[in-house]
């Protein structure tokens, strides 16, 4: 039995139908990815499933009882809550009890034994007593910082904490719009399993070729309205749609040779008109309005980047290059050289290091240790993977223009709107604001406004996010053809794998090293991931030829200046090795309870087992702070 189904669901704005009269149903099991060109209709489809947007006409149906969860396009608020409070605000209404119940017992003054009764008995009805061992072992699974606020984080652990809030209340139906944007590889390879094994129904949009071809089991196109569903992986769906595009195009041959025909019938002469049949004109009318209705299909963006003039040879050299932030090392001591033409990919979980590399490449940031030396004749242009160079407020024209309705590109002057036509902005579109624009669209309008400027150092922060993939294969093809110098950061393997000619991979504990080729060649060449990612910081850019220095970074504690007592030395001399054995047994503790039947277990045993990692992540920060206190002591 389907648990979804959706009856001629209609939507439109103005006079253009973004869906028309479409219908299909999904069972649980299915994992079904929802393709089609930026602005098709994909995630307004999601919205109406999930009850957030009405249609114009239609029905939306789902089995009793059934409950759905979601995970946004756009990254959570950066706000004051904790990541535990945001995670178990996806239990929703077991959230809300809970929340009551532990307020009315902290008010001692007042009676509320009625209501705090009422309160347990509807968490007992929806087993909701366990909500805090669930967000305990969902914060564990996806590795979250709990106590951090969400103002701390960057874009890809907001993104995490997000993904934990869909799945804490173990929903039948799970709506993911974009879920590997600002996601590292390990996250997304972690989600590609763990959506494997959900049981329940799974509809999602992306971007990322290969999360949906190890992912989708069957296909929906959202194409001029229409919905196209194919039971099947996304490259047998491709071969099918191919053949079904060749027979559209014959079918609207003869069709449009038809209509000719009939259009020099009716302009014969006046013994023809005397003698014509008024059934065949009524027919000859009804095929002018099919022809007007006809949606031709989107054509393909057209990209130009100008290089202007070439930089010199050399672009960038470290010089035993290494930075620090307090005690937590970033990068170790390092040599590389940046060379013109050069195309490098940067990878790396989320807060390795990556921005921070690119801030000392670019001069925003001082090295901690080591010299940078800039090369000449530099032009860079930044794509900023959060889009905070577009004003949410003005249209497509104003952001692109800055005000102009004239630009100037590869040394011709050509209108704004003109120009992006280019980019698939027909000039109604192009005269909208980008706060009404989709998530792929303003990606669009971000590389229209990045390459109306001359670069010949080009640096890419999550280019492919939300772009659709005739958009994202014609990027591809620009940046192979580009004869600048790129540095790109980007989770998207099939990406990194069909631009750059090598990578520098951020490993762990400041160690970079580089790679010749894409991922797949890092992969095997014995590449691979620190663990855990422990930083809460986003990075950018880097280059390649780098020798790491692993002598130098580690956090030592040097020789007192002998500012301490007796006591106080030897208590200070011994934290490196005490420090150093709680974080073995709080990875020790996490590798338990991130096993697939770790709380399956004996309840009691996963209790103190939970109770033990609290305990010893407490003693570890209580040690580095004594620590703290005795360094400055020392050096003070």
């Amino acid at each position: 039995m389907s648990l979804l189904s959706l009856e001629q669901i209609s939507v439109a704005f103005g006079h253009n139908p973004l869906l028309s009269k479409i219908s299909f149903a999904a069972e649980a099991g299915e994992r079904v990815a929802i393709i089609g060109r930026n602005g098709a209709g994909k995630s307004t489809l999601l919205k109406i499933i999930s009850g957030e947007q009405v249609p114009d006409e239609g029905m939306v149906r789902l089995e009793g009882g059934m409950t759905i969860a979601q995970l946004p396009q756009e990254l959570p608020e950066a706000n004051g809550k904790t990541v535990r409070e945001v995670v178990s605000e996806g239990a929703g209404p077991a959230h809300s009890l809970m929340t009551r119940y532990f307020k009315l017992l902290e008010d001692f003054e007042n009676d509320h034994s009625d209501e705090l009764g009422d309160i347990q008995t509807e968490l007992d009805k929806i087993q909701g007593w366990d909500l805090e061992q669930r967000v305990n072992h969902m914060i564990q699974r996806l590795a979250l910082p709990a106590d951090k606020l969400m103002s701390e984080l960057s874009g890809g652990w907001r993104r995490r904490v997000i993904l934990a809030q869909a799945l804490i209340s173990n929903p039948d139906v799970l709506l993911l719009d974009e879920p590997t944007n600002h996601l590292d590889v390990p996250t997304i390879e972690w989600m590609e399993q763990q959506l494997q094994q959900f049981r329940g129904l799974i509809l999602f949009i992306t971007h990322d070729r290969r999360f949906l071809e190890k992912l989708a089991n069957r296909i929906i196109e959202v194409d001029r309205g229409n919905l196209i569903s194919f039971n099947g992986t996304i490259h047998e769906f491709l071969v099918f749609k191919e053949k079904l595009l060749e027979e559209e195009s014959r079918a609207n041959a003869l069709f449009d040779k038809r209509l000719a025909e009939e259009e020099v019938w009716i302009r014969q002469g006046i013994k023809a008109r005397r003698t014509r049949n008024e059934g065949r004109v009524r027919a000859l009318e009804a095929l002018r309005v099919e022809r007007s209705e006809r949606i031709g299909r989107q054509g393909n963006a057209k990209m130009a980047i100008e290089t202007k003039e070439k930089s010199g040879k050399l672009v960038a050299e470290f010089n035993q290059v290494g930075h620090s932030f307090e005690d937590k090392v970033i990068l170790r001591p390092m040599d590389f050289v940046v060379n013109r033409g050069d195309r490098i990919g940067l990878i790396g979980p989320n807060g390795c290091g990556k921005s921070t590399f690119l801030k000392i490449l670019l001069g925003d940031l001082e090295p901690t240790t080591g010299e940078v030396r800039q090369g000449t004749k530099l032009n860079v242009a930044y794509f900023d993977q959060l889009r905070e160079q577009l004003d949410p407020e003005q249209t497509v024209a104003e952001n692109v223009g800055e005000g102009k309705d004239v630009i100037e590109i590869n040394g011709q002057n050509k209108h704004v709107i003109g120009y992006l036509g280019d980019f698939l902005f027909p000039p109604e579109r192009a005269r909208t604001p980008i706060k009404a624009l989709s998530g792929g669209e303003r990606n669009r309008v971000l590389l229209a406004k990045l390459f109306t400027r001359p670069a010949n150092l080009l640096i890419m922060d999550e280019p492919t996010n939300d772009l659709d993939v005739e958009t994202l294969e014609l990027l591809e093809e620009l940046l192979m053809n580009y004869d600048g110098t790129l540095l790109l950061v980007s989770h998207d393997r099939s990406f990194l794998d069909n631009v750059v000619t090598s990578v520098i991979a951020f490993e762990g504990e400041g160690h970079v090293k580089e790679y010749v080729g894409g991922y797949q060649d890092w992969i095997r060449q014995g590449g691979k991931f620190p663990t855990e990612s422990t930083s809460q910081t986003d990075e950018p850019k880097t280059k390649a030829k780098v020798k790491t220095d692993t002598s130098v970074a580690e956090v030592k504690v040097s020789k007192p200046k002998s500012k301490l007592s007796y006591k106080m030395q030897r208590e200070f001399d011994s934290m490196p090795e005490t420090i150093a054995k709680l974080e073995a047994e709080i990875a020790s503790l996490h590798a338990t309870t991130a096993a697939a039947d770790f709380y399956a277990g004996d309840a009691e045993k996963v209790q103190s087992t939970l109770a033990k990692v609290t305990e010893k992540e407490q003693a570890l920060e209580a040690t580095m702070e004594r620590w703290l206190e005795l360094e400055e002591m020392q050096n003070g």
